[in-house]
């Protein structure tokens, strides 16, 4: 689990492709330390296991699916990435629940200055906007912010100067896409609130059972 308080930018040193899966090497300083192999790294807000450690560098095992459905498919050697070790269970809880599982991705459609805040508006389908609500919590790019305002097609997230500069944020385009993870509370509830399945029996309390007896 991460918050989606980003820790540092690394940068890609290569990316290798394969017919099934592939792996990416990233230069990094901070979350290496006290990195073990087999330890989680959110990247771009994408969840991806450390499997190997050399230096100042540390590789993750790609699946295509993966980078196909993420913005991480277009990544260079150069590209600069967001990057936050999985939560520790001594640590503050800065941001909200992220989970590393994105949901899909949106297109940056408009950034404008406002005094210290820079404004971006965010693109998504219905499938994401539909938890996308005023005043919650998305992670773009595995940062954990606050929506500003909503619209049918999309949102918008008001990003204070440290955030832009210690990020990667700072250096998007309008048309530059990104990953999106809804708030996962949102989805928890929609799911307790659906109907139940049909093989689950119904309830043999109706209303004709009620006036039967007495109430």
């Amino acid at each position: 689990m991460f918050t989606g308080i980003v820790e540092e930018t690394g940068c890609i040193r290569s990316v290798q492709r394969g017919t099934v899966s592939s792996f990416i090497e990233i230069k990094a300083e901070k979350v290496i330390s006290g990195t073990n192999i087999g330890d989680s790294i959110a990247v771009n807000g994408v969840c991806l296991t450390v499997t190997d450690l050399t230096g100042d560098t540390f590789r993750a095992d790609v699946m295509n699916e993966t980078l196909s459905r993420s913005s991480l498919g277009s990544l260079r050697p150069g590209s600069p990435v967001n990057l936050e070790r999985a939560m520790a269970a001594d640590g503050r809880f800065g941001g909200h629940i992220v989970s590393g599982h994105i949901d899909g991705t949106g297109t940056i459609t408009d950034i404008k200055r406002d005094g210290i805040a820079i404004w971006y508006t965010i693109c998504a389908d219905a499938g994401i906007m539909r938890y996308i609500v005023e005043k919650g919590s998305v992670a773009v790019d595995g940062i954990s912010l606050t929506v500003a305002a909503v619209s049918d097609s999309g949102f918008k997230i008001s990003v204070i100067p440290h955030t832009a500069a210690r990020t990667i944020l700072g250096s998007k385009k309008s048309g530059d896409t990104v990953n999106l993870e809804n708030d996962i509370i949102g989805k928890y509830v929609e799911k307790l609130m659906r109907p139940k399945s049909e093989n689950i029996p119904e309830s043999r309390i109706t209303m004709d059972f009620l006036a039967r007896n007495g109430y």
